[in-house]
């Protein structure tokens, strides 16, 4: 890891892509939310401003520590079931959810400087290898806002042999994440709910864009699964999750896996945690439109998030809490019968 000083990283910055002029104000083209920003102004993610007149990122290569865990973290149970991945944290977001669970780092009003380090990209590279990790995940705020950083190292992480992954709200616009298409093997999509006034309400952003964005990734060979954190008396009865199943059915195909996350209380919502019942009546709910696999995570619960075989019903792999077991996969877990080209999807 580079020696840096962690207070200096709000004052250094670098050019950064996706603008326009607008007048006097240089235009965010990066997300939807297209700040119009003046000389010195910084947008609604805190990490992109406008630096004399240029578009400027203020957190290339500033993260949160890296840490090594288990790609079902991710919300990913259909690639390489059990791999290591090295998880890669930005700071900043485009979007600020009342009930985030990462708040002390996506809203840099709240981030101690303490906890910031900086990579480069070779430094992220070097950490996979020494560790013999095959998989990147860039996750944890969302790295919607790393966009530089994220592409810059996903090339050289290819270059090496390393798979990316991507785990976001994907609240952004159509030629960034063409971009990201490039680098990009895994995407783990986050879709907040269905219902637009609680989108925009919950977590200040607009649902429609990131409707069209999973449908362009679904366009792809890209591998995609859809999560959905389900939060207590938001989208916990029941109508969101049918809303997204019959969604994700209609727009991407039922093979797609949706995982159904429990909520904690965090940051400005503080309504009770979400109970395995309530999980286990959405899951029912999401079975029954069609969809062939839902899985509950943030939970420790049996039968709730292995994968069986579609054909005959054979575990596959079994799963509690953060515990894999590959049980029918043969060779490896990277090596899967022709009979189970589906689940490699």
């Amino acid at each position: 890891m580079t020696d840096f000083k962690a207070e200096n990283w709000r004052s250094n910055s670098r050019p950064a892509n996706y603008r326009h002029n607008a007048g006097e104000k240089i235009q965010c083209d990066l997300c939807p939310r297209h700040c119009e920003l003046k000389p010195g102004q910084k947008g609604f993610c805190q990490v992109r401003g406008n630096v004399e007149g240029e578009m400027h990122t203020f957190n290339y290569g500033i993260s949160v520590q890296a840490t090594i865990e288990n790609i079902e973290t991710e919300a990913v149970n259909h690639y390489r079931p059990g791999s290591k991945i090295l998880s890669m944290g930005n700071v900043g977001c485009m979007m600020a959810c009342s009930y985030c669970q990462n708040w002390q780092t996506s809203q840099v009003k709240f981030l101690n400087d303490k906890n910031v380090h900086h990579y480069t990209p070779q430094d992220v590279i070097d950490l996979a290898i020494e560790n013999g990790i095959e998989i990147i995940s860039w996750t944890y705020n969302d790295p919607v806002v790393w966009q530089e950083f994220v592409v810059d190292t996903s090339k050289l992480a290819h270059a090496n042999g390393i798979k990316t992954l991507y785990k976001s709200a994907l609240y952004i616009e159509e030629e960034p994440l063409k971009e990201l298409i490039e680098v990009i093997d895994i995407f783990s999509v986050s879709l907040k709910g269905m219902d637009p006034e609680m989108y925009k309400k919950q977590t200040k952003g607009e649902l429609q864009p990131v409707l069209d964005r999973i449908k362009l990734i679904g366009q792809t060979d890209r591998h995609l699964e859809i999560s959905q954190l389900v939060v207590t008396d938001l989208n916990d009865d029941g109508e969101d999750a049918a809303k997204t199943a019959i969604w994700i059915k209609e727009n991407l195909g039922t093979h797609i896996p949706l995982h159904l996350v429990a909520y904690h209380p965090a940051f400005r919502y503080t309504k009770e945690r979400t109970s395995i019942e309530t999980l286990l009546k959405l899951r029912e709910i999401v079975l029954d439109i069609g969809l062939e696999y839902c899985y509950l995570g943030n939970v420790y619960a049996d039968n709730v998030s292995n994968t069986n075989c579609k054909s005959c019903n054979e575990k596959l792999v079994q799963r509690f809490g953060l515990s894999v077991e590959v049980k029918a996969i043969e060779d490896s877990i990277y090596s899967i019968p022709e009979d189970y080209q589906e689940f490699k999807r």
